[in-house]
């Protein structure tokens, strides 16, 4: 993966505060749900089938597409899929505001599963773009992996605190100020990378 960029990026530790902060609430997404779960169930009355759906339908996606999306970021271009990403994972978490049957919120989930798996592989990626020093390339992994680690324990949490005072729902738009956040954020602090030769 060869980045099109030269010299250090001023802006690298910024950057990376916008990655690390995209990846922690993609990976809040996989646990943020179980807590609400109940209310769902009481309100929109899924069955056994759907409940399943609803929890494992974003893992399945994210998870399946993950390889396909790092190829394609590497020939379109990884900030334009990450910024994709983050877009998407925002509308989709808008739209469960119209969410009134289990179908609807499985098919909002399925989005956000794209959407995380447009984010996750290209936060990976940019860091390599925006390190080249190898001591803070390092040091830059590890928050990242960190991120990720603190976010599958985060979502319960953050889902049973908004559950306190909301709806079901706030488990899910919690996420549009963030991404429209990271939006701006990434269009100013991300440079554009690919892979001048990807191959097949």
């Amino acid at each position: 993966m060869t980045a099109t960029t030269t010299g250090p990026h001023t802006r690298r530790w910024a950057g990376l505060a916008v990655l690390s902060a995209s990846l922690l609430l993609v990976v809040m997404d996989m646990t943020i749900l179980n807590v609400a779960l109940p209310e769902i169930s009481a309100q929109l009355r899924p069955g056994s089938v759907e409940l399943l759906w609803m929890v494992d339908v974003y893992s399945l996606i994210v998870a399946g597409l993950l390889v396909t999306v790092s190829a394609l970021g590497d020939r379109w271009g990884r900030k334009k899929m990450l910024l994709t990403g983050f877009a998407l994972f925002g509308l989709a978490s808008a739209a469960v505001a119209g969410a009134d049957s289990a179908a609807d919120v499985i098919a909002v989930r399925a989005l956000l599963g794209v959407g995380g798996a447009m984010i996750m592989p290209s936060t990976l990626s940019m860091i390599r773009t925006l390190f080249t020093d190898a001591r803070e390339r390092a040091t830059a992994l590890g928050i990242w992996a960190a991120m990720a680690s603190l976010g599958g324990a985060l979502g319960p949490i953050v889902g049973g605190l908004l559950l306190e005072n909301f709806s079901w729902h706030a488990a899910f738009l919690v996420n549009v100020p963030v991404m429209v956040i990271a939006v701006a954020a990434g269009l100013v602090l991300l440079p554009e990378s690919r892979n001048p030769r990807p191959g097949r």
